[in-house]
């Protein structure tokens, strides 16, 4: 285990900002900065510099973009430039420091961009972009520009969006669409071009924030900004990394409590991947376990295609909490149903039967008899063409077994598909039940579907497997937020007692060393972690004490930081059931801990001596390691012996009581099993450990097990 350290970590405060964001026990914020994004976004006096006319040159496309963007929004246009005296018809100053005007924003194309931005900050602007690339994704010179870049917003009061990043931000939405409103958020430009287009189709967006290198200003700050505006229902990103983890956790944290989702494509998954994208932006993009595992705690829905990120954020946009966890299936073909059913079920949800009552109905005149309605519904095509189509709707809606409405429309003739799109429109505006329709039509060029269901507020998908995937999310979001409590709340502020009486255990091995089993126990002892009742022994004959005392069969074990893998080197023996046993097993596994070590190039090692540990037959055994991940800080996984591993990323340096509720379900799903309770104590704080503790939970078996891939490590 690591020696004692406070762990780095770029907090939201770090670069420019506040230094009285509270913290807690292991430094970390506990709240995002203030930052004063409205003006950002929406800018009474804008700069740029190195603004243009020449046709042959690429600024002269973006000063008129931010020229028509100022003349729409009443904005002031300033132009600099040194060798122009106007450009696009606005007087050009130049330099920035002889604007006549308090600026907002200004916009550096210049390729001098650095230099630029030191004269912006001794103007004194509010907020600035850099458009330019060649920053950290180039490599060590590209990655000494931007340090410069953080310096620089350290010393000023101008915040800063990228560099290498471009003027999405100030791109016109259409403000006629109606209902609620994605909010997108990129580290690519281009990426989130498929999501813009929404628009086209009726989706509704309204801001979009192309972060870029994220030298200052980050996603966790428009994450923020976006779920307090009150037209915005979800906000969806692209993601390649994240400069800090900790900002993450609290923009979603933020999000979840005001109900707001987020849907995010995080890149990295693979070497490639990861590879390209820190080529790209300049980002890490972390362990993509812990990442995931991040997002599993703050209820952030991970979709993998922009099409999906497209589809899961409108349908979010488009409907109100889930109510409930059951899904029904409504198709006009027995093939459509049973398709989209087994696509439903396989992703796990919910499909109860209607109530018998609505069966009834639906049989009264409005479906044959001889078609399925208990569920998925099967009208067989005509009723949906006279008045019993609304009423098929209705009934089912009613029901108390349908909280969520599936209904697939595989390219049906017109003479039925514009009649249903029509009554599911109608019949839509008259419940909070969500409606998830699936046009299934390749040709999208069918009246019912571009005049009806597209000018509609109803998510509309044009593939069965972004339709589940949208609704799994749906209910998985509300489910989680209904019972979300934020760790945040009841997060520690002090160090614990057993904080500090495990920092002199750690003190006490040398940095980057080792220390034995025993001490790990001892440390995992200061924190209230029961293990089982061990004895440390220097001699055959204390070792036949200790067997008697602690009761026969025994397991014996070589204590010594010096040889961390004992069951590899033969140095643990089990099923020692005898006094002599115990005499002749201590001194074979000493001679054998001497040549393990002489094998390892240890001439003199450190043995504590043997350890004699009780028999534990009956239990569940249970792997339990905290971690310093490097975007995150503390990390808690959790698994059944050296499988079934699950990774949850953690709070604060320590393992909180509401974790310790989630992760219990997770262990005992996982196998039935003999042992009657399973305890967890959960740790209050550590001390701020730069640590890995894989710890194999002796209250149920003795081999308890504390391992580190870092540094130093606990065996």
């Amino acid at each position: 285990m690591p020696t004692p350290t406070t762990p780095p970590s770029r907090s939201p405060g770090t670069v420019g900002g506040p230094a009285d964001v509270p913290t807690d026990v292991s430094g970390r914020p506990l709240r995002l900065r203030d930052v004063d994004l409205h003006r950002f976004l929406h800018p009474r006096t804008v700069a740029v510099i190195g603004a243009s006319e020449s046709s042959r040159k690429p600024n002269t496309v973006m000063t008129r973009r931010l020229k028509q963007w100022a003349d729409r929004h009443g904005a002031r246009l300033y132009p600099v430039h040194p060798i122009y005296e106007t450009v696009v018809g606005e007087r050009c100053y130049p330099t920035v420091a002889e604007v006549p005007d308090d600026i907002d924003l200004a916009v550096i194309l210049t390729g001098r961009a650095v230099e630029s931005f030191e004269e912006v900050v001794g103007k004194g602007a509010a907020f600035a972009v850099i458009f330019a690339a060649g920053f950290s994704e180039t490599g060590d010179a590209g990655a000494a520009l931007e340090a410069r870049l953080e310096e620089l917003v350290r010393q000023g009061g101008t915040r800063l969006l990228g560099p290498n990043t471009n003027l999405n931000a100030f791109s016109d939405f259409d403000e006629d669409l109606p209902g609620r409103s994605i909010a997108l958020i990129t580290q690519s430009g281009h990426q989130g071009r498929p999501v813009f287009q929404g628009q086209e189709v009726g989706i509704r967006l309204s801001h979009w924030a192309p972060t870029g290198n994220e030298v200052d200003l980050e996603f966790a700050d428009f994450a923020r900004h976006f779920a307090d505006q009150p037209e915005v229902g979800v906000i969806a990103a692209y993601i390649e990394g994240f400069k800090d983890g900790r900002s993450l956790m609290l923009a979603a944290d933020h999000a979840v409590r005001l109900g707001k989702p987020l849907v995010v494509v995080k890149v990295g998954r693979t070497d490639e991947g990861s590879s390209m994208a820190q080529a790209h932006t300049g980002h890490l993009t972390g362990s993509d376990d812990v990442i995931s595992a991040v997002f599993r705690q703050f209820g952030i829905t991970r979709v993998d295609g922009l099409d999906e990120l497209l589809d899961v954020s409108a349908a979010f946009a488009r409907t109100k909490p889930a109510r409930g966890e059951n899904v029904v299936v409504y198709a006009i073909s027995g093939g459509t149903g049973a398709h989209m059913a087994d696509m439903a079920a396989a992703a796990g949800l919910q499909l109860k039967e209607l109530t018998k009552k609505t069966q009834r109905a639906l049989h009264d005149g409005l479906i044959p008899e001889y078609l399925r309605v208990s569920n998925p519904v099967d009208s067989g095509g005509p009723p949906v063409m006279t008045p019993a189509g609304r009423q098929i709707l209705e009934l089912i809606l009613d029901d108390p077994k349908c909280d969520v409405l599936i209904v697939p429309i595989t390219g049906a003739l017109a003479t039925m598909s514009e009649p249903m799109v029509r009554d599911l429109v109608d019949v839509a505006a008259t419940t909070d039940k969500p409606i998830f329709v699936v046009w299934g039509s390749p040709v999208g060029t069918e009246r019912a579907y571009t005049e009806m269901l597209l000018g509609s507020p109803l998510p509309v998908f044009r593939t069965f497997q972004n339709c589940v995937t949208a609704v799994r999310s749906y209910l998985d979001y509300w489910q989680f937020a209904a019972d979300y409590h934020s760790p945040f709340d009841d997060a520690p502020l002090e160090e614990s007692k057993g904080a500090r009486r495990a920092r002199k255990l750690l003190h006490a091995a040398p940095p980057g060393g080792t220390v034995s089993e025993h001490t790990a126990k001892r440390i995992c002892k200061a924190y209230g972690i029961r293990h089982t009742r061990d004895v440390l022994c220097g001699s055959a004959t204390a070792a036949a004490d200790a067997a008697r005392r602690v009761g026969f069969p025994v397991v014996m074990k070589v204590a010594s930081p010096d040889l961390p893998h004992k069951s590899d080197a033969g140095l643990v023996a089990m099923g020692v059931d005898t006094v002599s046993a115990v005499r002749s097993t201590y001194r074979d596994l000493l001679d054998r801990a001497r040549r393990a070590a002489r094998t390892t190039g240890i001439r003199d090692p450190d043995i504590e001596g043997v350890l004699v540990c009780p028999t534990v037959s009956e239990g569940l055994e249970t792997l339990v390691g905290i971690s310093q991940d490097p975007l995150f800080g503390p990390v808690v996984t959790v698994g059944l012996g050296e499988s079934s591993w699950r990774c949850w990323a953690t709070w604060h340096t320590g393992f909180p009581r509401s974790l310790a509720r989630r992760l219990l379900p997770c262990w005992m799903s996982c196998r039935a099993p003999r042992c009657s309770t399973v305890s967890v104590v959960p740790i209050r704080s550590t001390p701020t450990l730069s640590s890995t503790s894989s710890w194999r939970c002796s209250r149920w078996r003795s081999s308890s097990t504390v391992t580190s891939p870092s540094s130093t490590s606990i065996r």
